[in-house]
């Protein structure tokens, strides 16, 4: 029985605190940016972009130095932003392969995709590290593939010089020949075997690799066999899958403090198109959006937004914002922003030929929005009946939309609607006997033929005092023969009848 043949798809993105600072933020692109890591005064570069090193720029210049140059930008290293990045990209490389590792580095990030057998879904090695590189630019992160059926030789070409192509593909008899030129930093040598090859003369994979071998473990050990076989592109690999986790996060903390909406939407805009495209790559919609304002004095402002259907409508999630923000503006200026989706399946309306056009789902949520923001938050969505006895009794809901079948049963007993007079009609009622027999209404003479109640209404059970309305429901007849079903109210305090609904 036969191994299944291996094959590896290496993701390398060099300088990568600079690139992660520089995502969400394409108007630095074009600028010469520097990342300062550590504690003044001894803070140092330890990253940089490209604009930044062909003006002169270097990793390891101190501030001092950097400040010798006209106007680079100079942003401070964030692990929380560089961690974020790294889930993202993982994320992006687990929508090809679901066996993933990553190797960290101090200013770089590898990662290693097993696509062996992945030909029928994604095509040839060369159109899925197309995919792939087109996958990563899309997020704002400049990297290379490279592709071998060795994993430490599709290491080694990614870590190597940069060429033309950010795609390489190693032909399985041509690895030596591909790795001969590439020099020995990207072995990740200690300072002793470094040492050890520059007194030798040896600079270039294909120089370790012309060495003897016997000769070469006689003076180094395991590690000169080794790294003779890494450079040949023969030395096995123990893979060791991660899994990711998948959370629809983007955060950005502000290089000053911002005030105005508009450039608050400007930022979230760019956050939002990072977490539609991440959705889509998983054929999911956004369900709902939080966002998180973190203030001038250490307070944060957290809102959501949550439309009536899951979407991926970028204009419409952007108008909610600032609908909801404009109704509730944050208490002071805002230093950094975190923006939290959560995943929700898209949604599919198949209309009838002949059936009406129906109003689209995002124009609602607009409208409720707009009218939310001049009646209150309380004031808008539905009627959720309370537990209570007192008249009107009710608090408004938000408005859902139900899916599947409702699993309550409609029933056929047909049953009568109540139209509520607002505000009450006076009405003049005979008695006999304590309970209504004739009464005039809207200038006509009733002859009541049944009459219900009474039912005490408008207090509660703690609180006998407050039972001071009375409930008949009547059904009378006019002189002309017509039937009116009615609600009629009675104060007991004032003693004075009110026509308060009509039943149909």
């Amino acid at each position: 029985m036969t191994a299944p043949a291996e094959l590896y798809a290496c993701l390398y993105a060099k300088e990568f605190p600079a690139q992660s600072l520089l995502r969400l933020r394409p108007e630095l692109h074009s600028k010469p940016c520097v990342v300062l890591e550590g504690e003044p005064p001894s803070q140092y570069v330890c990253s940089l972009n490209t604009k930044a090193r062909l003006t002169g720029l270097a990793r390891g210049m101190t501030r001092v130095e950097v400040d010798t140059f006209s106007e680079p930008i100079i942003l401070s290293r964030s692990g929380q932003t560089e961690t974020r990045t790294r889930l993202i990209l993982l994320e992006c490389a687990g929508a090809f392969s679901p066996r993933i590792e990553e190797h960290r580095q101090d200013t770089a990030l590898l990662c290693s995709i097993d696509i062996a057998g992945s030909k029928s879904l994604f095509g040839p090695p060369e159109l899925l590290a197309q995919s792939l590189l087109q996958r990563v630019r899309s997020l704002g992160i400049s990297a290379r593939v490279t592709v071998s059926d060795n994993f430490h030789a599709a290491a080694c070409l990614a870590k190597g010089p940069m060429v033309r192509s950010a795609i390489q593909i190693i032909p399985p008899q041509s690895k030596a020949e591909i790795l001969s030129g590439l020099p020995l930093t990207v072995l990740d040598l200690t300072n002793m075997q470094t040492e050890t090859f520059a007194l030798w003369g040896i600079r270039t994979l294909g120089n370790l690799a012309a060495l003897p071998e016997k000769e070469l473990i006689a003076r180094m050990g395991q590690d000169g066999k080794r790294l003779r076989q890494l450079a040949c592109g023969e030395h096995p690999h123990l893979f060791q899958p991660v899994e990711p986790p998948f959370t629809l996060d983007e955060r950005m903390e502000l290089d000053a403090p911002v005030e105005l909406m508009d450039s608050l939407l400007f930022i979230a805009n760019m956050m939002m198109d990072q977490l539609i495209l991440r959705a889509k790559a998983r054929i999911l919609a956004l369900a709902s959006l939080t966002i998180t304002l973190t203030l001038d004095g250490g307070a944060s402002h957290t809102r959501t937004v949550r439309p009536a259907l899951p979407t991926t409508d970028k204009q419409l999630w952007i108008k909610l914002l600032h609908l909801d923000l404009q109704a509730h503006p944050p208490a002071a200026s805002i230093l950094a922003i975190a923006l939290h989706a959560e995943p929700g399946s898209t949604s599919k309306v198949q209309l009838g030929l002949f059936s009406p056009q129906l109003p689209e789902a995002s124009r609602l949520d607009v409208t409720l929005a707009r009218i939310r923001a001049i009646v209150g938050e309380n004031n808008v969505g539905c009627a959720v009946l309370q537990d209570s006895n007192a008249l009107e009794s009710f608090r408004m809901g938000p408005f859902s939309v139900l899916s599947g079948e409702s699993t309550v049963a409609a029933s056929s007993q047909p049953r009568a609607s109540m139209r509520v007079l607002r505000p009450s009609e006076v009405a003049s009622t005979t008695l006999q006997n304590g309970r209504p027999s004739i009464f005039y209404f809207r200038d006509r003479r009733y002859v009541v033929e049944h009459a219900y109640g009474p039912w005490v209404v408008s207090g509660d059970w703690w609180a006998q005092t407050l039972w001071g309305c009375e409930q008949w429901d009547l059904v009378a007849r006019s002189q002309d023969g017509s039937m009116l079903c009615c609600c009629m109210m009675r104060d007991l305090l004032e003693n004075k009848w009110q026509m308060a609904a009509l039943y149909d």
